[in-house]
């Protein structure tokens, strides 16, 4: 109960920012339709199917997550400079409270942030001719848990170490490193080298190939990205859990 009362005021705090509609829902729109102008401009000939509506929907619902995080970090790292969170670090809550209750609304505004994205996919679908299974959409969604928990579990870790100036920053690496060797805006598996290597050893390159397979109804094969991204959202969340007890344990002396 005093989780799902501290979730319903960190739901408005974050809805109070009229930059997280810019950033949460805005702009992944924005991305959407612009990328699907720029599909249009590139020959059928040159194999490039990154900005194709079925490869670009999944990939933009992965990078508006990365605003998910960044909004939370935001309010996080806020919050540790209130004093009504002092207060409410010597009450009965307790860490598990707080963490469900920066979890539960951003996870409910990360669902929202891909349905839109999908309403706005399907409009563009009838525009340009191509077909998009609702059914398909809602695999997608159930299928892009694992990378939701990574995500929110970054925001988390993030703003419980960092200042509320210094957070943000971090964040911005992390949205860097979705849209480009997660492989939102450029085939990094047509790359090679490296870059392809690197790619496959960090989570994001898996949520964005289990996002589109997903997307397309193919769940086949998806067993080692499912691992991946699952492990390492386990693994950022235990963290952020446990610095996040450290920090308010801290706060309170």
């Amino acid at each position: 109960m005093r989780a799902l009362v501290f979730g319903n005021r960190t739901f408005k705090e974050i809805l109070r920012d009229p930059l997280s509609y810019i950033f949460c829902v805005g702009f992944p729109i924005v991305m959407l339709i612009v990328m699907s102008i720029v599909n249009d401009s590139i020959p059928a000939e040159s194999g490039m199917t990154v900005f194709q509506l079925k490869n670009l929907t999944p990939g933009i619902m992965v990078f508006g997550l990365g605003f998910v995080m960044l909004f939370t970090c935001i309010q996080v790292s806020k919050d540790r400079t209130t004093a009504l969170m002092l207060r409410l670090y010597t009450s009965p809550m307790k860490t598990i409270d707080f963490l469900i209750g920066y979890t539960l609304p951003v996870i409910l505004i990360a669902f929202f942030q891909s349905a839109v994205t999908y309403i706005c996919a399907g409009v563009i679908s009838l525009i340009v001719g191509e077909s998009l299974k609702l059914s398909d959409m809602l695999l997608c969604l159930v299928c892009l848990i694992p990378t939701k928990i990574l995500l929110i579990g970054f925001g988390l870790l993030f703003g419980s170490m960092l200042s509320d100036k210094a957070a943000p920053g971090f964040c911005s690496i992390i949205i860097s490193l979705i849209s480009m060797i997660g492989g939102v805006f450029m085939d990094v598996d047509m790359m090679g080298g490296t870059i392809k290597n690197v790619s496959h050893a960090l989570p994001f390159y898996h949520g964005v190939h289990i996002a589109r397979n997903a997307f397309a109804g193919n769940l086949a094969g998806l067993g080692k990205s499912f691992a991946v991204v699952s492990f390492w959202a386990v693994a950022v969340y235990l963290l952020a859990c446990a610095v996040f007890r450290n920090k308010m344990q801290k706060d309170v002396r």
